[in-house]
This record gives structure tokens, sequence and C-alpha cells, in this order.
């Protein structure tokens, strides 16, 4: 990793530019700051998790203010989702996405302003991340979703499958079903099992009170590293967004930025 991974080179910007929506010509007030060093305002933010009064000026990439404004205008545009998709059409077409099978886990995480997300008792609850981001032996985030601490993981299951968006990059119909999910007891369910199997998807799930699938440890590792990399974004360590669409928005680009850092790997 760059020791100043905020900083957009040409390349992912290119991708990133056509994506944003046009800024009103006749926008009232002073020249807006350029939307590339609102961006890399916004992954200093993302990569350093300091409150949004405390981006330094001295950087040259606008007020806090004006970064998150930029961050909330470009999340309603679904601009994250669109690079997202993008890149993950990139990997399937260097051959990098295996759809043989997919992963799903969860990984919960202080929500230390609260959310939108209650606990049974009222209080605001942890957030729960969950998502099945592996698509081959390499880690590529293909989906997640957050909830309250007290949902059960099960119950997110045909949610998150569902979730995977349709990814293009080979001839034919973009691809949006592996052949197989992973997961532990954690989702053990006959519905579930069904309802994936009605999707053509073989369940591969642990079951509740008998020994574990033998080998389904060693591949299902990459669900934990996948996370271990969203957590190296220091602010999805910690939940400080009281907006569930800004959190959204974080996480949608975290999972870009990995798949854009695997995709530069692959590539000659």
């Amino acid at each position: 990793m760059s020791t100043r991974p905020w900083i957009v080179d040409d390349d992912l910007w290119a991708l990133i530019e056509p994506l944003l929506p046009p800024w009103p010509e006749k926008s009232p007030g002073p020249r807006p700051v350029a939307d590339r060093l609102c961006l890399q305002g916004i992954l200093y933010v993302l990569h350093n998790d300091i409150a949004w009064q405390l981006l330094p000026l001295e950087l040259g990439f606008g007020s806090g203010q004006t970064c998150w404004r930029r961050l909330e205008r470009w999340q309603q545009a679904g601009v994250f989702e669109q690079l997202h998709r993008i890149l993950l059409a990139e990997l399937n077409a260097a051959g990098e996405l295996d759809w043989s099978r997919a992963c799903v886990d969860g990984s919960h995480i202080r929500a230390k302003k609260g959310s939108r997300h209650r606990s049974s008792a009222g209080r605001p609850a942890e957030d729960g991340q969950q998502a099945p981001p592996d698509l081959r032996r390499t880690r590529h985030p293909a989906q997640g979703r957050h909830t309250a601490a007290n949902v059960n993981d099960v119950t997110q299951t045909l949610a998150l499958v569902d979730g995977i968006p349709p990814v293009a990059g080979k001839p034919g119909r973009p691809r949006r079903r592996p052949d197989s999910l992973l997961g532990d007891k954690a989702y053990d369910s006959k519905a579930v099992r069904h309802q994936l199997r009605r999707r053509r998807i073989l369940p591969v799930i642990s079951r509740k009170g008998a020994p574990n699938i033998k080998g389904l440890g060693k591949l299902r590792h990459v669900v934990e590293q996948t996370f271990a990399l969203l957590h190296q974004f220091k602010r999805l360590a910690v939940r400080w967004e009281r907006r569930t669409e800004l959190h959204d928005a974080f996480v949608s680009l975290a999972c870009s930025l990995i798949c854009w850092r695997r995709l530069k790997k692959a590539r000659p």
C-alpha cells in the first residue's frame, strides 16, 4: 500500500470521473473545490478515521464539510455502486473471478454515535456487517449488508446472494450467481438451503450439532481476510456515521479500492 493511499492516480480517476454527476454551470457561491481533490479528502478520512472537521486544510482537499457534502451527493447518484460494478467486470474480464464458490460471514463493529438500527431494547445497536465477498482464492468483495447486532445472520443470506450485482466482462449475459455458497453453522437453515437450490446454488453449509464439513475452513478463510482488508480502512473499524447511506458509501468505496488494487496486480 502507498504511504499516501488517499492520492487518486490517473488510471483510477479515469474510471471515476465519468461516473460523477455534473456540477450546475450557474451554481451560486464560490467556485467549488475540484472533484478529484474532494475525493482525496474523502479517502483521507476513510483511511485515517478522523472527524470531518479535522481534515487538514493545508492538504488542499477543501474543508471536511465540503468533502462530506460531496460524499453525500455522489452516494445519492450511485457513483460508488457503479464503480464497484465496473471494477468487478474488469476483474471478471481478466479471469480473476472464479464463480465456483462464494463465502458468507458476518462481522460486528461498534456504532459509536448510534444509527437508525435499534436493538430490541431500544438502544443503538452494534453494527453487523455481512458479505459473500470471495470469488476465487483472492479476496474480491462482491456484496455487503449491515444490520443491527441482534439480527440473526441466517436471515440475511438470501438478501446477500440476491444483492450480488450482475457482473459483465465476458461474452454472454452478466453473471450474478456463484455455483456454490460456503457458510458456517450460523447459516444452517433448511429454508435457506431450499431457496439456494432454487437459485441453482449449491449450499455448502455446516449443520448444527454435526462436525464441520472437512476442509471448509481452508476454503472460507478468504472471507476473514476480506474483513481484515476492509478494517484496514480505519473509518470502517468503528462506525461513526449516523446515516446508514453514508456508511454504505464508505463500504462501497473501500470494496472498490480493494478490487482496484487486485486489478492493478493482475494487469501485465
